[in-house]
């Protein structure tokens, strides 16, 4: 059934929200805030309904195309990029204010240089070999919701030097899945799925399936050098992890502390570039301590604290929350959360909110899982600072930094 829908908003995730003739909320991807369009009616639950963009009749000012993405998940593909950066800005203020949150006014200035297009850094690629006589290999993204593969031989997405390398990485898994012996054909179409790397220092890494010996990747940020673990955890938009990183340090270094504790620190990137841009002025550096679950992260992280110069730096192989009673936080420290999108683990969000540090940044990707945790965060601190940085240019996800200072 087709039916002609207002659209009020694009909310989290990239589809426009309007309203049925006869109340219920629906769901058209591809529908910008603003549209009157027609949509069919694909899917009905209980309490929303999810439907088809079949044509737009009064499109927004802020549409630039009416195509189907490039590439699975650039849901923002057919928008001005303002009009992306407005839409992600009213989730995230929207978020924060239904959890009732006291927030000053939200920071974008940083998204105003921002690339919109060829900025990752890391993509993984599905492949298969499809038809017979003779046979073509089919390598991108799935898309949603038939799990569709879609052929990407070309990456809007990816990085020019990823781009400029994909020939070549195609003509060798096509080879891999059709010459050789029968068990080596079998195990790399088992694994189904390449991955592909990029540093300035490293150039580009690829490999299929996991990484059985991950090489060390290079990477720079605020001027400080880190070694990675090619499949361990860094920004995929290295412009914007500069932009952030060094907006992270700028808080900490505000009232420097004589602690920072980094929970969920990867391999140390954040507290490392933070210790290091405090002001010395002959004192002693700060005490640094960071969590990480990862152990091959962690062992990375020392690695890379011993190399920027803070060899007493100590980081706990750990999931956060099983080391809260160990984690000793002064009234003197500050403490960075970098938490997976899921969000803190239930209990550390309670300890935040009581740990007696003075500062607190919580770097966020999901807006959703950031407003839960204020909630029980702010009932010690104040949200002192908010910026969001848009770190996945074209797609639904952008990284959110909030600063809370200890309630007096």
């Amino acid at each position: 059934m087709t039916s002609t829908v207002h659209i009020a908003k694009v909310v989290y995730g990239g589809d426009g929200l309007g309203r049925l003739g006869d109340g219920r909320v629906v769901f058209v991807p591809g529908a910008l805030a603003g549209e009157t369009v027609k949509a069919e009616i694909v899917m009905e639950k209980k309490n929303f309904v999810k439907a088809r963009l079949v044509e737009i009749t009064d499109p927004s000012p802020d549409r630039t195309g009416t195509g189907e993405p490039p590439v699975p998940g650039m849901v923002y593909s057919n928008v001005s990029f303002k009009g992306e950066l407005a839409a992600k800005e009213a989730q995230l203020v929207e978020m924060l204010e239904r959890a009732r949150i006291a927030i000053p006014a939200v920071r974008s200035d940083a998204n105003a240089s921002i690339s919109p297009l060829n900025y990752r850094n890391k993509v993984v690629y599905q492949f298969a070999l499809v038809g017979r006589s003779p046979a073509r290999l089919v390598m991108g993204y799935r898309k949603e919701p038939g799990h569709e593969l879609v052929d990407v031989e070309s990456d809007p997405l990816a990085r020019p030097e990823i781009n400029a390398k994909l020939p070549e990485i195609r003509s060798r898994v096509f080879a891999l899945l059709t010459n050789g012996a029968p068990s080596v054909r079998s195990s790399v179409e088992a694994e189904g799925r390449v991955t592909v790397r990029w540093s300035r220092l490293s150039g580009v890494q690829w490999w299929i399936g996991d990484a059985k010996n991950p090489v060390v990747m290079k990477e720079t940020v605020c001027g400080k050098t880190f070694e990675v673990p090619s499949d361990g955890f860094w920004q995929v938009n290295p412009e914007v992890g500069e932009m952030l990183a060094s907006h992270v340090a700028s808080i900490v270094a505000k009232d420097p502390p004589r602690e920072i504790l980094d929970m969920y620190c990867g391999v140390g990137v954040l507290g490392l570039v933070s210790a290091a841009k405090l002001p010395r002025d002959g004192a002693q550096p700060p005490k640094i301590a960071g969590v990480e679950s990862g152990r091959r992260a962690v062992d990375f992280a020392r690695k890379n604290a011993a190399a920027l110069g803070f060899p007493q730096a100590t980081f706990i192989a750990s999931e956060a929350v099983r080391c809260l009673r160990k984690i000793g936080v002064g009234p003197d420290a500050a403490i960075i959360v970098d938490p997976p999108r899921g969000g803190l683990e239930q209990g550390v969000a309670k300890f935040l909110a009581s740990c007696g540090a003075k500062r607190i940044v919580y770097v966020s990707c999901d807006p959703a899982t950031l407003a839960r945790d204020l909630r029980t965060i702010t009932a010690g601190y104040d949200v002192e600072g908010i910026r969001w940085f848009d770190m996945f240019p074209r797609t639904a996800r952008f990284e959110t930094v909030v600063e809370l200072k200890k309630r007096k």
